[in-house]
């Protein structure tokens, strides 16, 4: 009873198109009532504690990072370097885009700052060089993903926070299968694109090449102090964030020189925009959260899978389907927030270690970015091509199945995550 009035508060208001925030708190206010628990004061309080949190602070100084990055000439450094060294061979935009992807998500760690930067620098030339529309932006859409896989991500900040659990393991734990995801996108872009007939960008020269790699050593350098610092304990996750925002500004401003002090204003209001949103849902979360907890509806949702205790993988197969269908109604940020405290103590019960179950949990939430009718990433592929959702759905399928197969192998082979990480070290 207290699961079905729990996700009756959660979901009736979503559909009746009430903020998810609001619905977050209406979900948890209807559980004290139900057990006779309702007070202003514990709601208040527990909406304050919920965005008082020292590792929360990496969210805004990564989100500015990003939004520096987009305006001060970072993203479309790394977008030429790629078209440099691969835009030449068959298929060499897409390519371009999956490589790009990796590098810009070890810049911002958010998949919809990427899909914006992406989108606007890659989607005309993949079209001017006679590209389907649909599949060219269903690849970028699917590239954009996995930002908040491979080191910085917002999302592994999030569950961090929530689940209690290590962000500077979770980060390098991401490593890897992001990786695996950018291979499989690359087999599948070979596989789709075979047939289409497009102009091939001219093979650069070894000068031009050097050139391009010479003009954003800058912006690569980024990612290797965040991995390295975090490495060898020179810094934590949420000082990685200002390390991360000041360095893109001292190198926008001052190296590149493509971002003025008349911009920063709009840039921080930017920034400062998406913040608000993210940490008000962490806040209002954190009602709902308390009272997961006080309703012990973990141990409900335990009793549901008892049979599967036994059987970890059967256990995480289930846990990930019901993740797919949740990410398809509800975005990333809210997921995590929701989903998080109560599949936690499921996850520790059947002896599943956290940090290899919040990577398997990032990139389901990540794919769920791409998968309708919520689909974040897809509206701002969307609103870049001025593809309807329809179309751009056809071209998104064959990657979509491509990182839902590279999800269920994570699943299958949980070697695939820990052993990269024993090679960073714990």
């Amino acid at each position: 009873m207290t699961v079905t009035i729990f996700l009756g508060a959660l979901l009736g208001p979503m559909a009746l198109g009430v903020p998810i925030a609001f619905a977050l708190i209406i979900s948890g206010v209807a559980l004290m009532l139900f057990l006779g628990l309702f007070d202003a004061q514990i709601v208040a309080q527990n909406v304050l504690n919920g965005a008082d949190s020292f590792p929360l602070m990496a969210v805004p100084f990564f989100l500015l990072a990003g939004e520096v990055m987009n305006t001060g000439g970072l993203s479309r450094r790394i977008v030429a370097l790629a078209m440099a060294m691969v835009g030449h061979i068959r298929g060499g935009l897409g390519f371009v885009a999956i490589f790009a992807a990796c590098i810009l998500s070890s810049l911002s760690g958010s998949a919809v700052a990427d899909a914006a930067a992406l989108g606007a620098l890659l989607l005309p030339m993949m079209l001017k060089s006679g590209h389907d529309a649909a599949r060219a932006g269903g690849l970028l859409a699917s590239a954009s993903i996995i930002g908040p896989i491979i080191p910085p991500s917002i999302g592994f900040i999030l569950y961090g926070v929530v689940g209690g659990v290590s962000i500077t393991k979770l980060f390098l734990a991401g490593i890897f299968p992001g990786l695996m995801i950018a291979a499989a996108l690359c087999i599948t872009w070979l596989i789709v694109a075979r047939k289409e007939q497009f102009e091939l960008p001219p093979r650069q020269s070894a000068r031009v090449r050097l050139g391009a790699l010479l003009d954003s050593v800058w912006a690569l350098l980024l990612p290797v102090i965040i991995i390295v610092g975090l490495k060898f304990g020179v810094f934590t996750p949420t000082e990685a964030g200002v390390v991360a925002a000041v360095y893109a500004l001292f190198v926008s401003m001052v190296i590149y020189r493509e971002l003025t002090p008349g911009q920063l204003f709009h840039v921080f209001v930017a920034a400062a925009k998406i913040t608000s949103v993210v940490m008000f849902l962490v806040a209002c979360a954190a009602v709902s959260a308390w009272l997961i907890t006080v309703a012990d509806v973990p141990g409900a949702l335990a009793a549901l899978v008892e049979p599967l205790m036994d059987n970890q993988t059967l256990l995480l197969i289930a846990i990930m389907v019901l993740i797919v269908v949740v990410g398809t109604a509800m975005d990333m940020t809210p997921t995590i927030l929701v989903m998080t405290p109560v599949l936690m103590p499921i996850i520790k019960q059947a002896g599943i270690d956290p940090v290899y179950f919040g990577v398997l949990f990032i990139i389901n939430n990540s794919i769920g970015l791409i998968t309708p009718p919520v689909g974040t990433v897809l509206n701002v592929i969307c609103g870049v091509s001025k593809l309807t959702m329809e179309d751009l759905m056809k071209g998104v399928w064959p990657f979509l199945i491509a990182e839902l197969i590279v999800l269920f192998l994570l699943v299958l082979f949980p070697e695939l995550v820990t052993v990269p990480v024993s090679w960073f070290g714990h």
